[in-house]
């Protein structure tokens, strides 16, 4: 397997794509986040944060890019109000949002360990930014984890204040608010 980034294939996720991401989002968490939680947090994290959430791929808005047959890299957008998966919040919120007047959601954005630094990120947010002005937003959010942060806002994406999540078990994640403009 050739471990350029050029040889990675960007393209939409599908329902039978969910066993490989689900396994690479979880395999993401155990490998980036001890960097920025604890072992606690990780460890909910891979529980509460790092699965699939279907209504992506249904949606046809989450990519993957694959190389040499593996899942490398993953992460979408959203038309709809869910920001994030793993709070109770969240769940649930399936409005379509209204282009005009709201920003689509980037959502669970997440690499292979050992394929991090190498511009597959940003190839994912390209394809979400072009997603969505296409379809005329206006605007993208996101509600970052602390591994996401430093990507986000080499991107673009303006910062809000921290926060934290809850997640189901009580565990609080602290995460990071970002939005940017995306008009042409």
């Amino acid at each position: 397997m050739s471990d350029e980034p050029s040889a990675s294939a960007l393209r939409v996720a599908t329902r039978s794509d969910a066993g490989p991401i689900d396994a690479l989002m979880k395999a993401s968490i155990r490998s980036i986040f001890p960097d920025f939680y604890d072992a606690r947090q990780v460890a909910s994290s891979v529980v509460h944060i790092g699965h699939v959430d279907t209504m992506l791929l249904d949606d046809g808005t989450y990519f993957v890019l694959e190389a040499g047959g593996e899942v490398v890299a993953c992460g979408g957008w959203s038309r709809r109000d869910k920001l994030f998966s793993g709070e109770a919040s969240q769940e649930g919120r399936t409005r379509t949002l209204d282009p005009a007047t709201e920003a689509a959601h980037v959502r669970a954005m997440f690499v292979r360990g050992d394929w991090t630094r190498r511009g597959l990120g940003t190839r994912i947010l390209d394809a979400c930014r072009d997603a969505a002005l296409a379809e005329g937003y206006r605007c993208l959010d996101l509600l970052a984890t602390l591994p996401g942060a430093r990507l986000y806002e080499r991107y673009g994406f303006r910062p809000g204040e921290p926060t934290e999540i809850t997640l189901p078990d009580g565990v609080a994640v602290a995460c990071i608010p970002m939005d940017m403009s995306i008009q042409t």
